[in-house]
C-alpha cells in the first residue's frame, strides 16, 4: 500500500512544479482536475484500507474536482476569453525555481514535524501535503490572473485534503462531503466573479483592481 501512496503523490509533486512553470490556462485546468483525482485514490491506500466510505469519497471528490469544477473553469475561461497568464508578479523560469525549492524545504520541514508513522500512509505524504499547499499559496499571490488565483485556491484545498485524508483517521464521512460543498460552492461563486469582472472592467488582472478609486 505505501509504494502505491507513494507513486501518487510523487505525480501530485510532479504536477506542482508544472503547474508553476505553465503559462496555458487549459492546460494549468487539466493539471489541477488530474490532482483532484489522485487525492481522491489516496484514501483508497490508507492504513484502514478499502471501505465503502472511502469508496464513496473517490466517487465524489473525482466527480468535482475531476469533471465539474474543470467544466466550469474552462467555460469561465472561455467566457472571458483568457488563454495565457501572459505577465505573472514573478515569471516563469523564477517560478520553476522557487517551486523546487519549496520541495526542498517541505522535504526538510516534514521531517520536523512530530506526526506518528502509524496514521501515515507512505512516506512522502508529509512533504507533498506541505508542497502542495505551498504551491497553491504562490499561485495565489504571484499570477495576475484571476482564473490561475483560484486554481491556486484549489491546489491549496488539494494540499490540506492530502494532509488531513493521508494523515488524520476516522474523520466522518459528512464532514469530508461538508468541506467539498464548501469548496463545491467557493468555486461557483468565483466563476461568477470572473465573468463579473470581465464583464464590468473587460479584463481579468486582479492586480488592475487595485486602482480603482472611489
Amino acid at each position: 500500500m505505501e509504494t502505491f501512496t507513494d507513486n501518487i503523490l510523487a505525480v501530485l509533486l510532479f504536477t506542482d512544479l508544472l503547474l508553476v512553470g505553465m503559462s496555458r490556462l487549459s492546460g494549468c485546468i487539466s493539471l489541477v482536475a488530474v490532482q483532484g483525482v489522485l487525492v481522491g485514490l489516496l484514501p483508497l491506500f490508507s492504513p484502514e484500507h478499502v471501505n465503502p466510505r472511502s469508496i464513496v469519497f473517490f466517487v465524489v471528490v473525482c466527480a468535482l474536482k475531476g469533471v465539474v469544477f474543470p467544466v466550469v473553469l474552462s467555460r469561465a475561461m472561455r467566457s472571458v476569453n483568457a488563454r495565457r497568464e501572459v505577465e505573472p508578479f514573478v515569471g516563469f523560469g523564477w517560478s520553476i525555481l522557487i517551486g523546487v525549492g519549496i520541495l526542498a524545504f517541505s522535504f526538510y520541514q516534514a521531517k520536523q514535524l512530530p506526526i506518528p508513522s502509524a496514521l501515515v500512509a507512505g512516506t512522502m505524504v508529509m512533504p507533498a501535503a506541505l508542497a502542495t499547499i505551498l504551491i497553491g499559496i504562490f499561485l495565489i499571490v504571484s499570477r495576475r490572473t484571476a482564473v490561475t488565483q483560484v486554481l491556486g485556491y484549489l491546489v491549496l484545498e488539494n494540499g490540506i485534503s492530502t494532509f488531513g485524508l493521508a494523515t488524520v483517521s476516522g474523520i466522518p464521512l459528512l464532514i469530508e462531503l461538508g468541506l467539498l460543498l464548501d469548496v463545491f460552492v467557493a468555486v461557483f461563486v468565483m466563476a461568477i466573479m470572473i465573468y463579473q469582472i470581465n464583464r464590468e472592467f473587460d479584463h481579468i488582472d486582479a492586480d488592475r483592481l487595485s486602482t480603482l478609486k472611489g
